[in-house]
């Protein structure tokens, strides 16, 4: 696999917006302290959202794997 067959596959990965970062924006106040009553208000949320984010770094890690392995051939 050359430069330009990695690049090529890259980009059809899709983008990602994890709701994580959408939360921790929803629970800071403007002053960049953590609003506890907000946060305690989406926990169930926010323990959705960092499963689906230790689920996508899993897939990045496996990802990364892959093409370091596949540079390699």
């Amino acid at each position: 696999m050359n430069a330009s067959d990695l690049i090529g596959a890259l980009k059809q990965v899709p983008e990602t917006r994890l709701r994580l970062i959408e939360l921790a924006r929803q629970v800071v106040r403007e002053d960049g302290s953590l609003d506890g009553e907000r946060a305690s208000f989406l926990v169930r949320e926010m323990q959705e959202a960092i499963a689906e984010a230790e689920g996508y770094a899993r897939a990045t890690q496996e990802a990364v794997r892959c093409l370091r392995e596949m540079a390699r051939s």
